[in-house]
């Protein structure tokens, strides 16, 4: 079709020629129409709070609390959330919507760092592949619900002579023709015989629901080196989960923006409902107790490890230095306000960690009771909990699989918002790099990166498919992110310039007096520095090579490893060499110029640069990604 020009006052801001054919489903509530923006506010708030609150939320928060100290371990954690956690995430924020750029382009700003930007985008790469595979575990067990009878709820015929939804009594001590003797239970059965009280020994036992994970959902072999067929019933929700995502974001934000309203917002009913439900249990008060009530311990709070789980916690609940918060943050209008949007969305994710620790406490504490265990017995976290612990609970409820059901169905939608925004990761980092082929083709581009990602996560669908899934959370999922968010507080803070960064918030949020700033500037500077890298010592001097269970990884499975995490992070290194061959002068003069803003750096559009980014070039023209001695050199004002 031809090109038609509208009048001035149809037009959106500057008038320009509007091309009739599909090439991005821009709008005229677009500020940056190159990139296109969030359809409104809430879009981008509910994606920031659906990429936030994830799985961890749900199975990791209640059990850390439960382990150090109950409701002692809100002090902690609410302290290392204004210390750590809010300052990376405002940081993080910022700085997209600043120059409207992915987690690669915007070290235009520090190009002796973009290393750091190519690093996040490779582990939220790693982590999407089998992200997905605990969507595709959840979805299968959201089809499993639909059964009048759940398939765990009782030892059937895939189960072995372990199963068992009570103790097995193994021998004991017995009185047999006026003598004492140490009888086994087949003996004391045909004979029938009773045992003394207090000689009982037990056998090991597995639940219904712990050997149903193992022998059906995961077919599970005996570890890393037997990989098994790939099981076909998984491989299809994995389909189905990266047609999910393929679809919601096939126009970009344009379209994951519609989806969060749902998948943001649901899990909050259900999480409700749950609750609600878990507490007109019996026994329920007692779970609770555990969680967050007279079982609290504050001396837990002498102990420098609880400091370290709160920290770690906040850190990887937030999602900060994986790429996505500054890809999400990318597509806001200039003016947007980034402040109060990162601490809405902070408070939002915290809370959420404690509420779902009330619906997941009151459930356990009823299933204790009914199986007459004390709660520390039936508490678990991860697979264990999510897969094993609370399907065994819920199949004690009435109308058990509808409660199953709704389980797992908020678990698939608080996968699927997580991994809406690492795709988007990937894809902004791609539209970057050519805004306007990706502009042309996003849907198909995103639908090759899906497909791409499928095929790479069908290992995590074989019998071995849970090592492997393990195995890439244990190295891609740790110590790497803690590396990356030190070098981008540090390289925001110490050398592009904590005053610079200040100023570049301003431009965007309006002028703040000192006294505003007075905290975030000891955090940027002092603290969040201090906090990340010690927990990164920490986590570096305490780290071991993986295990799933009592299952040890293979030699080459743990080298296997540490070349995922080395292939993350070696381009930290290698882009900063590149980016000094490349720059000119003596080798201090190339650090130089490598330390100081790109001349494409800055505000996307050039109606918010101002006076302080007047002389900024085009930011599509990536030739001028490599500084030089005679560079524009941008005055601290």
């Amino acid at each position: 079709m031809g090109m038609l020009s509208l009048p001035g006052f149809l037009s959106c801001g500057k008038k320009k020629d509007v091309n009739f054919t599909y090439d991005g489903d821009t709008s005229c509530t677009d500020e940056n129409l190159e990139r296109g923006n969030w359809a409104n506010k809430a879009e981008y708030l509910l994606s920031m709070v659906g990429y936030a609150v994830g799985l961890g939320n749900v199975w990791r928060f209640p059990y850390l609390a439960y382990q150090n100290g109950g409701g002692a371990f809100l002090i902690p954690y609410t302290v290392m959330l204004a210390l750590a956690g809010l300052p990376l995430f405002f940081m993080e924020c910022s700085i997209g919507q600043f120059a409207s750029q992915g987690p690669i382009s915007v070290w235009r700003m520090l190009p002796l760092f973009q290393g750091v930007g190519i690093t996040m985008v490779i582990l939220s790469t790693f982590v999407t592949i089998y992200y997905n595979v605990i969507i595709a575990y959840a979805l299968y067990y959201l089809f499993a619900s639909f059964q009048k009878v759940l398939p765990w709820s009782d030892c059937f015929s895939w189960s072995d002579e372990l199963c068992s939804k009570t103790k097995i009594v193994n021998d004991c001590n017995t009185t047999f023709h006026g003598n004492i003797i140490r009888a086994n239970y087949s003996f004391l059965t045909a004979n029938n015989l009773s045992c003394i009280n207090g000689t009982i020994t037990y056998k090991p036992v597995q639940f219904p629901t712990e050997q149903y994970w193992n022998k059906v959902a995961l077919q599970r072999s005996s570890g890393l080196d037997e990989t098994g067929r790939v099981v076909w019933y998984l491989a299809l929700c994995l389909l189905l989960a990266w047609i999910i995502v393929a679809g919601a974001l096939y126009k970009g934000i344009k379209s994951s923006g519609k989806v969060v309203y749902f998948t943001a917002l649901f899990p909050y009913v259900i999480l409700f409902v749950l609750l609600v439900r878990g507490a007109t249990l019996e026994g329920a008060l007692d779970g609770i107790e555990y969680y967050i009530g007279r079982e609290s311990n504050i001396t837990k709070l002498m102990e420098a490890e609880v400091w370290k789980d709160a920290a770690t916690q906040i850190f990887f609940s937030l999602s900060t230095a994986w790429g996505g918060l500054v890809a999400l943050s990318s597509y806001n209008k200039f003016h947007n306000n980034c402040y109060s949007d990162a601490i809405l969305v902070c408070v939002i994710n915290c809370a959420t960690s404690v509420f779902a620790g009330f619906a997941i406490f009151s459930i356990l504490g009823h299933m204790a009771f009914v199986s007459q265990r004390p709660v520390s017995e039936v508490v678990d976290s991860g697979f264990e909990l999510a897969f094993v612990a609370y399907p065994e609970a819920l199949s004690q409820l009435p109308v058990s699989p509808l409660w199953s059901f709704m389980f797992f169905f908020m678990l698939v939608l608080l996968g699927l918002d997580s991994q809406f925004a690492s795709i988007e990761t990937i894809t902004t980092s791609i539209h970057d790099i050519n805004p306007s082929m990706m502009k042309k083709l996003r849907g198909p581009i995103t639908v090759g990166v899906c497909a791409v990602l499928f095929l790479f996560g069908l290992v995590c669908v074989t019998q071995a498919g849970i090592y492997w899934v393990n195995l890439i959370d244990h190295f891609c999922a740790g110590w790497g992110l803690l590396i990356t968010a030190s070098l981008e507080i540090i390289g925001v803070a110490y050398i592009y310039g904590g005053k610079r960064f200040i100023q570049d918030i301003e431009m965007m949020i309006g002028k703040k007096t000192n006294s505003f700033w007075l905290w975030w500037k000891i955090c940027w500077f002092f603290i969040t520095p201090v906090l990340l890298i010690a927990v990164l010592i920490w986590s570096l001097t305490t780290f071991s090579n993986p295990t799933y269970g009592s299952v040890k990884y293979p030699a080459w499975g743990n080298i296997l490893g540490w070349c995922m995490i080395i292939f993350s992070i070696i381009w930290i290194p290698i882009v900063a060499i590149v980016k000094i061959l490349k720059a000119e002068g003596t080798l201090l003069e190339r650090l130089v110029s490598c330390c100081r803003p790109a001349s494409n750096w800055g505000p996307y559009l050039e109606c918010h640069r101002g006076e302080r980014y007047s002389h900024m070039v085009d930011p599509k023209k990536m030739e001028n990604e490599i500084p030089t001695v005679s560079a524009i050199v941008y005055k601290r004002r």
